[in-house]
């Protein structure tokens, strides 16, 4: 099993990159390989996948964020695609906070989980999870993006684009309608 990987940063695609390792180029995917700088060094946690294709290493900037991949792949019916697109829409702590608080509303609305498999997570993961922190801002700012008349899928997209270090509602809903201009 594949761990770790460091090297210098080759290229950056939408899901993955490439970094050269002892003179070969890996690919990685990744949920936001786009915070990498073609050039520099890196260094990623990683989780080796072995399908009926081939292999796939997918790359997590801090061992936590794999953990956190490798627990959803214990849900029955999600592979590592279905996983790696639930944490590109929201970050480890704001899925662990609405686990933890059973959110069914904030998997479905702002990760974009159908219904089933948002329940099923929620009943699988709820008690490996712990208690956390989970704030319903980005439920109500998504609400309020969709009443404004954004598709759901823009309004999950303007809340990506939402850096975490914006606070409260008002100043996150900002930070998301300005994004979508």
């Amino acid at each position: 099993m594949i761990r770790q990987i460091r090297g210098k940063v080759l290229s950056v695609g939408p899901t993955s990159t490439v970094i050269e390792v002892a003179g070969f180029g890996i690919e990685v995917r990744m949920s936001a390989p786009e915070a990498l700088a073609v050039g520099a060094e890196t260094s990623l946690a990683t989780h080796l996948t072995l399908k009926q294709d081939g292999l796939e290493l997918y790359g997590f900037p801090i061992a936590a964020d794999r953990d956190f991949f490798e627990l959803i792949l214990t849900v029955s019916g999600v592979g590592p695609k279905t996983a790696q697109g639930v944490l590109r829409r929201a970050t480890r702590d704001a899925l662990e906070g609405a686990i933890s608080k059973r959110d069914l509303s904030y998997l479905t609305k702002v990760v974009g989980l159908g219904k089933k498999s948002a329940e099923k997570m929620l009943v699988e993961l709820a008690d490996k999870v712990g208690p956390r922190a989970h704030s319903s801002v980005d439920g109500e700012v998504f609400d309020t993006l969709v009443a404004l008349g954004y598709t759901e899928r823009e309004a999950r997209k303007a809340l990506q684009a939402v850096p975490e270090s914006v606070n409260g509602k008002e100043a996150r809903l900002k930070a998301a309608l300005s994004s979508g201009s």
